[in-house]
């Protein structure tokens, strides 16, 4: 695992105020939230807010408590069981598809195994064993993809409300610039790609390798909603050439004619967000998009979708637009292990590694991305049916 501490802090002291700021902003997040709106799983692959809360404290408990701080002893001893999420190595757990049926415990009492892991971890911090320093940042940096995932499952619950209540009414659109694409050039031949500075990175952003780019050129900024709306005025949910095989028949079997989230209000579409039900703005970046669709466009656009390796050389170049803050933007590449690629040894092990088949990876970050969370060779995977992130697109193609 890759950390280092910041030159002049003391370790403890340092992960301390971090560890405080993360979960605390988990709070605020679910702050807006009735204890009805905590509980609810709208899908097998959406989580209640209330689970993600307590499932982000089971994990300091489960790999920091239990092990480095001597005498600690747990809040109730079923939460073991009802808030491990996919770690085989750490025990059996109650099943993904049913996290919506645990009424109890409520999210108050959520919030007291809260409390009592914060004063414990309070009294680890003060004087933290070494080994254990790696294990805190990784805790918070999970605790931060499942802030952007409470965010993600509570949209979809809340789409499924006839009322179509917002999150949040304030809530607004990140900007995004506009205006005809242009294509940049990106490097050819051999580059480097993966995690090379001392911060943190997930186990999948590693080892740092070369690879070969052919000739390609890329856009400065993703595709929007006006280009998305000429795609399906075209028939783009409509030609089955356009399509992979297995995506034209989730199409089909999902009745998919727009973007999840988008509903046809007499001639106007509108897109349900954070902020409610809102009408369409053709200016700004599409997303919520599955990998079969982005495909379909990119194919539609006569392009493709650039591979991962090409999305990161690319993305410090002058111009390079949206890089990060916006949406997840869909690759070409298969969430595959990078040459030499080792998992971390113990039950974290289980973190990435695992799930390296039938994903597709995508690169950046989105408008629900903690600030300082996503970095460029940060990589994201789904399986390519999936809608309800904030994903996108931007096109790439062959310089010849």
């Amino acid at each position: 695992m890759q950390w280092n501490v910041p030159a002049g802090a003391a370790p403890g002291s340092s992960l301390a105020v971090r560890y405080a700021a993360v979960r605390a902003r988990t709070e605020a997040l679910a702050a807006p939230l009735s204890p009805e709106d905590q509980c609810i799983q709208s899908m097998p692959d959406a989580s209640p807010a209330k689970w993600h809360r307590a499932h982000t404290t089971w994990f300091f408990e489960t790999f920091l408590l239990l092990p480095h701080l001597p005498g600690y002893r747990r809040l109730n001893e079923d939460y073991a069981f009802l808030f491990n999420s996919y770690y085989e190595a750490a025990g059996p757990r109650h099943a993904r598809p049913k996290r919506g049926m645990l009424t109890r415990p409520s999210a108050a009492e959520v919030g007291e195994y809260r409390a009592h892991v914060d004063a414990a971890m309070a009294q680890l911090l003060a004087d933290p064993p070494a080994e254990a320093l790696p294990l805190v940042e990784l805790g918070l940096q999970h605790e931060e993809q499942h802030q952007e995932l409470l965010l993600t499952d509570i949209l979809h619950a809340l789409s499924q409300n006839p009322l179509r209540p917002a999150y949040d009414p304030d809530w607004r659109e990140p900007a995004s610039p506009a205006g005809p694409a242009r294509y940049l050039v990106g490097a050819e031949g051999l580059a480097e790609i993966g995690h090379a500075s001392p911060g943190f990175a997930f186990d999948n952003e590693t080892p740092r390798h070369r690879t070969w780019l052919e000739g390609y050129r890329i856009a400065d900024r993703l595709v929007t909603n006006g280009e998305w709306l000429a795609f399906m005025a075209d028939g783009g949910y409509r030609t089955p050439t356009l399509w992979m095989s297995a995506g034209w028949a989730t199409a089909c079997a999902e009745g998919w004619e727009a973007p999840l989230y988008w509903e046809r209000r007499g001639e106007e579409w509108r897109q349900f967000t954070l902020g409610g039900l809102r009408p369409v703005d053709p200016a700004l970046p599409v997303r919520h998009i599955s990998w079969y669709e982005a495909e379909a466009f990119a194919r539609w656009a006569g392009r493709r979708l650039p591979t991962e390796a090409e999305w990161e050389a690319a993305a410090t170049l002058p111009g390079f637009a949206a890089a990060t803050g916006t949406g997840w933007q869909w690759t070409g590449s298969a969430y595959r292990p990078y040459p030499g690629f080792r998992p971390w040894a113990g039950a974290v092990g289980e973190y990435n590694g695992k799930f390296m088949v039938q994903q597709m990876v995508l690169r950046g970050g989105s408008l629900a991305t903690p600030p300082g969370h996503a970095r460029l060779p940060y990589r994201n995977f789904f399986p390519p049916e999936s809608r309800w992130q904030f994903s996108t697109l931007r096109l790439a193609e062959d310089l010849a």
